[in-house]
């Protein structure tokens, strides 16, 4: 990919997503043992992959000891398993999830066979009531990264003949879900029916990653289809959670869509919160807006100071910073590759190898464990194929080259043969300390634990171009153009332009667009050689920490905490 120049102080691997660059594996045994392990992960995906398109195509997901399936879509958050439609036969949900994974392993066959299918057959015209986040992710965000690999003329998917189907289907279910937004406060409601809309008794609890990870698919969705509609109202949703934080630059988990009261106020980096943080800085790499960048600086900023204890990350009271759950969640694995992308490489690092002891000390990583009893959760125990850990072992291959990452690679794909795979697909883990299997193979595993598994031995399908990729692990194309459209807009929300289109305004040009990073380290004198280390670094004023006073002192590159002056006149932690 080309390289990104950043002009700041400080810049190791800003934004990931514009720098991976193809260097050659380094001293891993041998380039053939690296090659062994990509066709290994090749292997295990198409075992998945045709086990699925066997059984259960077209219904949502596989069940692989059954060697049957699930339609699973209304099911997706839905604990409860309220509202469930007997009609409901699926929507080919791990169809969709698979075609940017069918494009980064590059098989042009089974893609183009899979989208004259979708285009002739799927249609979101049914009774069944899903969960807004999870059905933007999964089918919103596979339809249009679909589409968006298809536009790229590099890539060669389609052999002729494509008509913006994938296009014509996201734009569809986009005004299925655009409903769930007419609030009082603009937060959408957590579950809308595709057919019907929001049924009369719907719950007006939401989660904060449920109504704030929504931006990427819908703007992109407003860019690709020319109208403002879709990014409006997810944008007003985002704006408005943010100005509900606390003093402390917190969030809390869940809160009622209608008056915008906060009802779990204890929150972290996992499950309910996790994803907005990261489609913050996201954002602002796709569409180039500092708006995005100024929330995520303070979000994470406040991350840092308030959650972090160590290498871990515990849950605190969002009003007053103190702690409340010290506990590792399967979730929380995907910061470190959340802090590659701003540069904060140590910081990511140091997490992730304690996940990685986590992981070796079970064979799989738990979905809850409890930092304060060193012992797993009494009830959840399982691992469902889960890629956050993944993910992180690619993103910090990429920033470091470190042929540690690439043995990472190996033992979590001999763990999840070893230890999950059956000769219907992979299986989930019931309980990690018996290893009893789950009949049920999660869409995700094949679009994002496979694909970061792959991308980790074999980068080429990044080398020389820009991606971010979604939480879902489809990836979207970085566009100048993206960043320099911009509609016409009114007070605080947008209004569409003449045609429902977008214009385009030649001289605004966005921090991205200019290759000029987030201006966040005001403080430093211009004359100053030393470096910015972290998103949250700040000098002391003076090179050789001599201070006064505490304003003289700056903040921690680690832990994010202000550095305090000393009875000898020296900043220190």
């Amino acid at each position: 990919m080309a390289q990104f120049q950043c002009h700041s102080p400080w810049h190791p691997v800003l934004l990931l997503s514009l720098l991976f660059s193809v260097i050659g594996l380094v001293e891993f045994g041998s380039a053939r043992a690296v090659a062994e392990l990509r066709e290994e992960v090749r292997g295990m995906f198409y075992h998945a992959y045709n086990n699925y398109m066997q059984y259960a195509f077209p219904h949502d997901e596989l069940k692989p000891l059954s060697r049957s399936y699930t339609d699973s879509l209304g099911e997706l958050g839905n604990l409860k398993l309220e509202h469930i439609s007997k009609a409901y036969n699926g929507t080919a949900l791990t169809l969709v999830e698979s075609l940017s994974s069918l494009a980064v392993f590059g098989n042009k066959t089974e893609f183009e066979r899979a989208v004259w299918w979708l285009g002739d057959n799927l249609s979101f015209d049914v009774d069944v009531r899903v969960n807004l986040f999870e059905c933007n992710i999964r089918l919103l965000g596979g339809l249009i990264s679909g589409h968006l690999l298809v536009l790229e003329s590099s890539n060669g998917l389609m052999g002729g003949g494509y008509n913006d189907q994938l296009l014509t289907l996201a734009e569809d279910l986009g005004n299925r879900l655009l409903p769930a937004f007419d609030t009082p406060t603009g937060i959408p409601y957590a579950w809308i029916n595709l057919k019907y809309g929001v049924l009369k008794d719907e719950t007006l609890e939401t989660s904060t990653s449920g109504c704030g990870s929504l931006i990427l698919e819908m703007g992109a969705l407003s860019r690709l289809t020319g109208n403002p509609k879709y990014e409006a109202a997810a944008l007003r949703a985002l704006r408005k959670l943010w100005s509900l934080r606390s003093s402390l630059d917190l969030m809390g988990t869940t809160l009622n869509v209608a008056t915008g009261n906060w009802i779990e106020f204890s929150s972290g980096i996992g499950a309910g919160v996790d994803s907005f943080y990261e489609y913050l800085i996201k954002a602002h790499v796709l569409f180039g807006s500092d708006e995005y960048w100024d929330m995520f600086h303070h979000a994470y900023l406040a991350v840092q100071q308030y959650f972090r204890h160590g290498p871990w990350y515990h849950e605190a009271d969002m009003r007053t910073g103190r702690a409340t759950y010290w506990q590792l969640t399967s979730l929380q694995a995907f910061w470190p590759a959340l802090q590659v992308l701003i540069g904060d490489v140590a910081a990511a690092n140091a997490t992730h190898r304690e996940f990685f002891g986590v992981w070796e000390k079970y064979g799989v990583l738990p979905e809850r464990y409890l930092l304060d009893r060193g012992m797993l959760h009494p009830t959840e125990r399982y691992y469902p194929l889960r890629p956050e850990f993944a993910e992180s072992t690619f993103f910090l291959y990429q920033a470091t080259k470190d042929p540690w990452y690439l043995k990472v690679g190996e033992k979590i794909v001999k763990s999840l043969n070893d230890l999950t795979r059956v000769s219907g697909g992979y299986a989930s883990v019931r309980d990690v300390t018996t290893m009893e299997l789950e009949d049920h193979q999660h869409s995700f595993f094949l679009s994002e634990t496979c694909k970061y598994l792959y991308l980790l031995f074999d980068d080429s399908f990044v080398t020389n171009r820009n991606y971010i990729f979604s939480t879902e692990g489809h990836p979207l194309p970085v566009l100048s153009s993206w960043q320099r459209w911009v509609p016409a807009h009114l007070d605080n929300g947008y209004i569409p332009c003449k045609d429902e289109k977008w214009k385009i305004n030649k001289n605004w040009s966005s921090a991205m667009a200019s290759k000029i990073c987030p201006n966040f380290v005001k403080r430093i004198h211009v004359k100053d050689s030393r470096q910015v280390e972290s998103a949250c670094h700040v000098l002391d004023k003076s090179p050789d920490h001599l201070c006064d006073s505490n304003e003289a002192c700056g903040v921690d590159a680690t832990t994010c905490k202000k550095r305090a002056c000393s009875f000898a006149g020296y900043c220190g932690s």
